[in-house]
């Protein structure tokens, strides 16, 4: 499984907006076949950071979720919502 973290700092005057894109996004995808999981979360200590925390079966679920309509079309509308993007860093569960 392929596990995705994405932060990203939202202009003062844009945090409530940020969610209320978000939203669409985070339930398009939660509705893709490939996806386990897709979550918006806010920070405890700043409430203009924000982070996506996604799981995917496989890279071509994300693949196929990158280059989906809900995807492309909202990540840019986000981004110019935002102060700051950090790193995509992409994870992968540790077998023992």
């Amino acid at each position: 499984m392929i596990r995705i973290y994405c932060e990203l700092t939202a202009k003062k005057e844009c945090a409530e907006k940020f969610i209320e894109v978000a939203a669409s996004l985070v339930a398009a995808s939660r509705a893709e076949e490939g996806n386990v999981f897709y979550t918006l979360n806010r920070s405890l200590d700043d409430p203009c950071t924000f982070a996506f925390m996604e799981c995917w079966k496989d890279q071509a679920a994300v693949d196929v979720h990158n280059a989906t309509k809900h995807f492309t079309e909202t990540l840019p509308q986000l981004a110019d919502m935002c102060s700051a993007t950090g790193d995509v860093k992409l994870f992968d569960d540790v077998e023992f």
